[in-house]
């Protein structure tokens, strides 16, 4: 299934990263400026309760053990449904965080406006430097596809 399309623009590489606040499985507050100073490889999919969006967790839990940055996952689904997949799949490198409370997915271009799909989030991986400006953005081709793991990750080490 390609990409559909989204409801906004995705912001500039360059860019002052937009406003992003979440609910942590512990129902906690979340936003991505706790982690200023940080680097940031931020995942924004549809579900974890996909084949595609599991891997891509499962992949990136186990690619950032020890890397310095920090990795982020954000989806529509609630912090409950997040949870269980983290606890089950034992992933423990990646911060999950429902954006169904705040929707300032909207602000970062990534949520779905067509099809059955239609209000929860696209595949897009970003990387945010340590002063919050977006440094690599990759809109994978399709939904069913993972993106492109070593490319994301080269930009992310090369900013710690």
């Amino acid at each position: 299934m390609p990409q559909p399309a989204f409801s906004g623009s995705l912001p500039a590489i360059g860019a002052e990263a937009p406003q992003l606040r979440y609910v942590k499985v512990d129902r906690s507050e979340g936003s991505l400026a706790d982690h200023r100073g940080h680097v940031v490889v931020l995942l924004m999919f549809p579900s974890v309760d996909t084949s595609t969006c599991a891997t891509e967790m499962r992949t990136f839990n186990k690619l950032a053990t020890g890397m310095g940055a920090t990795v982020l996952a954000v989806t529509a689904d609630l912090h409950y449904a997040m949870k269980r997949f983290c606890a089950a799949e034992g992933i423990e490198n990646v911060e999950v965080g429902s954006d169904f409370r705040y929707r300032d997915a909207d602000d970062w271009g990534t949520r779905i406006a067509e099809g059955n799909l239609n209000g929860l989030l696209g595949r897009v991986t970003f990387v945010i430097d340590k002063e919050g400006a977006v440094r690599y953005c990759e809109v994978a081709p399709e939904l069913g596809a993972e993106p492109d793991y070593d490319a994301a990750l080269a930009v992310a080490k090369g900013l710690l």
